[in-house]
């Protein structure tokens, strides 16, 4: 009646590479992952605008008070050749500096607040869209990037792009406007100092060119191994009692410190050519300073320009270094914007699920309707499937659940029991054919009304940081906590539940060690009572608990799967004996079918593998 073949029934694992670009290669797209990254900012012109305003104000306050202090010094020379200082005259442009410089730091906090708060926003919706984005990835994705790198584009380059925003921005503006204003400056106090000092741009852009050119792939390097280092260390320290079980503590160091050697290697790298970039400045700009120094003395003499001018002039040529500082210092710091925008922006440009966005736009949890008019009516008709193009899985694969049927999926490890059951809740999609709920096509309904249907417990228990409560509630948000402690005594969990300290209130641990496997399995299956769906699927629900609980279990189980279509996995026989219906896989293939007196009774392969299980 129905076939399916090949042996595999697993995807391919989380270890696969974590990202599409290879060590060392540089940015793809600078210029487009800037501009894009900057788009971000477009929703925030007014505040833009007046960061702008501000920092042109805050900079021309600054820039203007060299040179009204050299009229104060003008003055105070004078003061010492002639009649005397003029002490009026000389409080007013103190009086006047003061009041500059106060000004300039007011309209700088001003900046650096609404900069500070734009950046914010931009990273909360940035964090927001990518969590978002994750949540409506396939699980092929999943199977080949690891979850530390995911995180690695989440905490780690979202991060660095935050501090982009934070800082750079208002420090490109503020450079950009110092630069313009004092070159005014100085052009006003004498042309040919403004020429000999201005040797420092030329020389400037090219030690910017080049070590930005050096730099560029030794950042995106450091990203790179920066998301390997954090998927290796979630990945060993999860499973430390493993590793340990197995001592292979060893090859474990040994991968860490491949990748963070390579960490180590690329990051001293970017942050060596980083450091290049102000002493070499400071070089150029030491050189034009000594330049200005021996003109300005040579022009005093000459008669042509005051001290105070020459005083000025020698700040605004310090201050004018500064701020070509900041920019080569910032365009470096692009590059590891620029490495780290594009990792996060190619995670929010995968592919999605093919009803992601219908979903995203549906009702969302608080409208969900249980459909208590749902038959439970499922056909797999022709169905194929393979995790890799060629490499099918399944083939041609019919079978159909009538409502309310109990149907257990039973076979050895790698029949293919769990992949049915993965297409069904379009975990993935067909590569042929069709699966039908109540007559209705499964990929002619969004993913949340599709699983709303169903209520599920796994083999893999899941719980998150959260108090037990909450835990069962997460199968149904509203329900109340009478409710939730009726699932948990149909599940009989409300006993050792009471027995914990804290009772309902209790706080998982992060890795939920704070409770045994066995109760663990018994909050899902509480979370899943709770639920209430009209559709159940049990994939080796009561494996993590001993026999004598199993069969309390089980009684609970045969109340709930009354009246409702139920899909039970199972490699402990003696569970699925009153199912309707069991298939029987093996090496991909159906080999029988029925309930289990005919299958005993065949004497075929169901036969010999549940005899198997009580043999000596």
């Amino acid at each position: 009646m129905a076939r399916v073949t090949g042996v595999k029934n697993k995807a391919p694992g989380h270890g696969g590479k974590a990202a599409k670009m290879m060590p060392g290669e540089k940015a793809k797209d600078f210029k487009g992952t800037i501009l894009k990254l900057f788009g971000y900012l477009k929703h925030y012109k007014l505040q833009l605008v007046v960061v702008v305003f501000a920092a042109i104000l805050s900079t021309v306050f600054t820039t203007i008070s060299p040179a009204i202090l050299g009229k104060g010094t003008d003055i105070v020379v004078k003061g010492i050749t002639g009649d005397g200082v003029d002490y009026k005259a000389l409080a007013a442009i103190l009086g006047m500096l003061v009041c500059l410089y106060v000004a300039s730091w007011l309209f700088g906090v001003i900046q650096s607040w609404i900069m500070a708060k734009v950046s914010q926003n931009v990273i909360y919706t940035l964090r927001k869209r990518m969590s978002e984005k994750l949540d409506r990835l396939p699980l092929k994705y999943f199977d080949r990037v690891t979850y530390g790198e995911v995180q690695s584009r989440m905490i780690n380059d979202v991060e660095t792009i935050n501090q982009t925003l934070t800082a750079s921005i208002t420090q490109m503006i503020t450079a950009v406007i110092t630069i313009v204003g004092i070159l005014a400056m100085m052009l006003s106090i004498s042309l040919t100092m403004t020429l000999a000092a201005m040797v420092v741009i030329p020389a400037s852009l090219i030690i910017i060119k080049l070590v930005v050119g050096k730099s560029q792939k030794h950042f995106h390097s450091q990203q790179e191994y920066l998301g390997k280092v954090n998927g290796h260390v979630e990945e060993m320290f999860s499973g430390h009692d493993i590793v340990k079980a197995f001592n292979r503590e060893e090859i474990s160091g040994a991968s860490f410190s491949e990748y963070n050697g390579k960490l180590c290697e690329s990051a001293w790298k970017s942050q060596f050519f980083s450091g290049l970039m102000m002493p070499l400045t400071q070089l150029v700009g030491n050189l034009a300073y000594v330049m200005v120094c021996f003109l300005g003395g040579y022009l005093a003499l000459k008669g042509r320009i005051s001290i105070g001018q020459i005083q000025a002039f020698i700040q605004y040529v310090r201050s004018f270094n500064q701020p070509m500082q900041q920019v080569a210092n910032i365009v470096n710091q692009l590059q590891s914007t620029a490495a780290a925008a594009e990792r996060v922006f190619e995670l929010l440009e995968e592919e999605e699920e093919a009803d992601a966005a219908a979903d995203d736009s549906g009702a969302g949890a608080s409208d969900y309707d249980p459909t208590p008019d749902v038959d439970g009516d499922v056909a797999f008709r022709n169905v194929s499937f393979g995790y890799l193009p060629d490499e099918p899985i399944i083939k041609n694969f019919s079978f159909e659940a009538k409502a309310g049927q109990r149907v257990a999926i039973v076979g050895p490890t790698g029949a293919g029991k769990t992949t049915l059951v993965k297409l069904l809740m379009r975990y993935y999609e067909l590569d042929g054919g069709e699966i039908f709920v109540d007559g209705r096509d499964i990929r002619s309904m969004t993913r949340h009304e599709l699983r709303s249907k169903f209520g599920m417990v796994l083999q893999d228990t899941w719980l998150n940081s959260n108090s037990i409560m909450d835990n069962i509630r997460y199968g149904r948000p509203e329900a109340t906590d009478e409710e939730v402690v009726e699932a948990a005594k149909a599940a009989h969990a409300d006993h050792f539940i009471r027995t914990l300290p804290g009772g309902y209130d209790m706080q998982i641990n992060e890795e939920a060690t704070n409770i045994s496997a066995g109760q663990k399995q018994l909050l899902t299956i509480a979370r899943a009572i709770l639920a209430d769906a009209p559709i159940l699927i049990l994939d080796e629900a009561t494996s993590s608990v001993d026999t004598r609980t199993e069969r309390i279990i089980q009684k609970a189980m045969n109340n709930l799967m009354k009246g409702r279509t139920s899909f039970i996995i199972a490699h402990r026989l003696s569970t699925i004996r009153d199912a309707d219906h069991i298939l029987v896989l093996d090496q991909g293939d159906i080999v029988e079918q029925g309930n289990h007196d005919e299958l005993l009774a065949a004497g075929g392969f169901y036969a010999k593998l549940y005899n198997s299980q009580f043999a000596e």
